[in-house]
């Protein structure tokens, strides 16, 4: 368990990010030991885990240490592989350093790292991208819906209930009170957080269903689940007969493939649909209380509502 004091202009200075890292680094944890990780087994399943590489060596088992350096702080909510390689490669080498020099365990790899941090930490830049563009890329547009709609509930949630009722219900492991943060986790120390940093959370498909953080140096992190993780990999039934002679095939089969927060165009590839008729259709199911929309940046995300979850559950 680690305490740290998280003063007023702290909590003021919340904020949410979306990283491509801290993906990366946990989608390498569950290949780790997937069974852990029971929701993510069907992408697990039809992946290569990267053996052999210096990233496999450095994201160990949870819930052995994990550096910090692997997941510089995020700057917002536009992921950029690229951008947070780029601060990646640009780590000091005495952190380098100071943080393998906590790992418990040592590979030839590890020490070439260690030796030449600069020359270790470029090939780690291409390793990342190697993983993330065979394993993450051809899924990124469906979870970045996800965690897009994951900011925006949270962010209205906090600007509705304040910091204390998110950050108690964040996770099982996190708790708020009396101006002090508490994660229960291994390997984790840290010092009061100043006014002026912040706390940036992050969420995370892959970190479920755990807890990830960095408390040391000045941006303080704290990457959580997002909801709705177990609909990310769900199989799509087939339309429910009896609805779709009610509601039409094609209004059917928008609310089936409306299982996460998606915008008229991604439904329009999944679909086969024209853009036009997709939005008509949203339009109608709009009215009639069974999708629900709302605007992330230039985006509308929709997602079917409680009504449509029950139509779909008993037309099964």
């Amino acid at each position: 368990m680690v305490a740290i004091g998280l003063s007023a202009g702290a909590v003021a200075r919340i904020r949410f990010a979306v990283s491509c890292l801290w993906e990366v680094v946990a989608a390498v944890r569950v290949l780790r030991d997937p069974g852990s990780h029971g929701v993510h087994l069907p992408w697990a399943d039809r992946v290569s885990a990267p053996r052999g590489t210096l990233l496999w060596d450095l994201v160990p088992r949870e819930p052995d240490y994990l550096p910090d350096f692997l997941t510089p702080p995020p700057p917002g909510l536009t992921p950029d592989l690229a951008g947070e390689l780029v601060r990646l490669t640009a780590t000091p080498p005495a952190v380098v350093r100071q943080h393998l020099d906590l790992y418990a365990h040592s590979t030839a790899a590890l020490r070439e790292l260690h030796t030449d941090p600069q020359a270790g930490l470029i090939r780690l830049a291409a390793e990342i991208n190697a993983f993330w563009q065979e394993a993450l890329a051809p899924h990124w547009p469906r979870i970045q819906l996800l965690l897009d709609a994951e900011v925006f509930a949270q962010s209205r949630r906090l600007a509705e209930d304040g910091a204390a009722v998110l950050l108690n219900d964040l996770h099982e492991r996190v708790s708020w009170e009396g101006g002090t943060l508490r994660v229960s986790k291994h390997h984790c120390t840290a010092g009061d957080v100043p006014g002026g940093s912040g706390l940036v959370l992050v969420p995370s498909v892959f970190v479920w269903p755990s807890v990830l953080s960095v408390f040391a140096g000045d941006v303080p992190q704290l990457a959580y689940p997002a909801r709705g993780v177990a609909t990310l990999w769900e199989s799509r039934a087939g339309d429910p007969e009896a609805l779709g002679a009610v509601l039409g095939r094609g209004r059917t089969r928008l609310l089936v493939e409306l299982g996460v927060p998606t915008s008229t165009t991604e439904l329009a590839q999944r679909t086969g649909m024209t853009a036009g008729g997709v939005s008509q259709h949203l339009t109608a199911l709009r009215a009639a209380g069974l999708v629900a929309a709302h605007r992330h940046g230039r985006s509308v995300l929709n997602v079917r509502t409680a009504l449509a979850e029950a139509l779909l559950s008993s037309a099964r």
